[in-house]
């Protein structure tokens, strides 16, 4: 496993499943923005608040390759590191089954920064996660 500025253990349900007994691939989606969440809660933001302040981080594009298959009840870590391109800030996450390490998910996340319903250039964010970015 690599380093990542940010990991969170979650574990599965059983209803994510798709009929061969694995994760169905659209909530890996899920698990992955969970994970910016907590991970920008961690630094002392939310989404919300920025949205209140007319601060919108919405999705660009997603890349994701899928390498292993989760099933119901399993533990995994879900690991976040971030850069900066430009107006882009791109989160690069990666899924690890907990049980073995084995890589699950990799996923590129670029995300641009909306300002009071403008396309900006993401100094807004920028400044206030400059120790990553």
């Amino acid at each position: 496993m690599k380093e990542y500025i940010y990991t969170l253990e979650m574990e599965t349900r059983d209803y994510e499943c798709d009929i061969q007994g694995i994760v169905n691939n659209a909530n890996y989606q899920h698990y992955l923005e969970v994970t910016r969440h907590k991970w920008i809660q961690s630094e002392g933001f939310s989404f919300g608040e920025w949205h209140d302040q007319g601060i919108d981080v919405v999705v660009r594009e997603i890349n994701l390759k899928y390498k292993q298959s989760l099933k119901g009840g399993e533990a995994f870590l879900s690991c976040l590191n971030v850069k900066r391109d430009g107006a882009r800030f791109i989160f690069e996450q990666d899924i690890y089954r907990k049980s073995d390490l084995k890589l699950c998910i990799e996923a590129r996340v670029e995300t641009v920064s909306i300002v009071n319903g403008r396309l900006s250039r993401g100094d807004e964010v920028g400044s206030l996660l400059s120790k990553y970015v």
